[in-house]
């Protein structure tokens, strides 16, 4: 099973609605893929149309092994599955800073199910907190999704700084398989220049890491989660462009 983790360290950089998109195509394409909701926001849980009910497990007690990690996993689609976030999350943090071992615990606990799926994608937090280390800790590779805008330029810096934090540790031995600019804004044919200045700042920090193309500022995005559904049945097949390169880059990378 490969893992990947979507990261950000600021909120409203896409990282959910890479998770989501990303998830279904490769589902679509007959992978059997783990989708991990690892924010307490739990966005990805509500997106993907999964109510945890009382005293239903969720990746809280998978993180803390208060059960087995295959009875915390939920179908929800074909090919498709889910261990769900609510808010009780937060109550993660304290068990994992008190573990000595909180970076590579959910390592540990997908090491139980790595048979079962090719791919988990993770959703990871937008702070830097015990539940995002643990995150990125996990991951083989992971996508770091930046709004084209000061805000994401600061949230790639920040984030880049503790994957190399963590790597300087061992507590992540992966790559980063990807910068990914989000809401990148044109009008016609052209590039609004925040967009531009902002993604030609990341080429600069990003050095040889690869800037993937852009998740275009577009309602589309909005109505396929909203929906269920893909960016082409829609009719705007090319909106998946990030997609496919990013699922291009994995499959290399196997």
């Amino acid at each position: 099973m490969l893992i990947l983790t979507c990261a950000s360290l600021s909120g409203g950089q896409g990282k959910t609605t890479v998770a989501i998109l990303l998830g279904r195509m490769l589902a679509q394409t007959g992978q059997r893929v783990l989708m991990i909701d690892a924010d307490p926001q739990a966005n990805l849980t509500f997106y993907l149309g999964h109510e945890v009910q009382q005293n239903q497990p969720t990746l809280l007690e998978v993180l803390k092994k208060q059960i087995n990690t295959e009875d915390g996993i939920y179908e929800i689609g074909e090919n498709l599955w889910l261990i769900p976030a609510d808010d009780g999350l937060d109550n993660a943090q304290e068990f994992l800073s008190g573990s000595g071992m909180g970076a590579i615990v959910l390592s540990k606990r997908l090491k139980e199910i790595s048979d079962l799926f090719q791919y988990c994608i993770v959703d990871a937090p937008p702070q830097r907190s015990q539940i995002c280390l643990t995150s990125l800790g996990a991951a083989d590779h992971i996508i770091i999704s930046v709004e084209a805008s000061s805000k994401g330029v600061n949230s790639l810096i920040r984030t880049l700084s503790l994957v190399e934090e963590l790597q300087e540790i061992d507590a992540f031995s992966g790559i980063v398989l990807g910068i990914l600019p989000f809401r990148d804004k044109w009008v016609g044919n052209n590039q609004v220049a925040q967009s531009k200045a902002s993604i030609s700042a990341m080429r600069t920090i990003a050095e040889e890491i690869v800037v993937l193309p852009s998740i275009l500022e577009s309602e589309q995005f909005k109505k396929a989660i909203d929906k269920g559904v893909s960016l082409s049945s829609l009719g705007f097949e090319q909106l998946e462009t990030p997609f496919q390169q990013i699922i291009e880059r994995l499959q290399k990378n196997v």
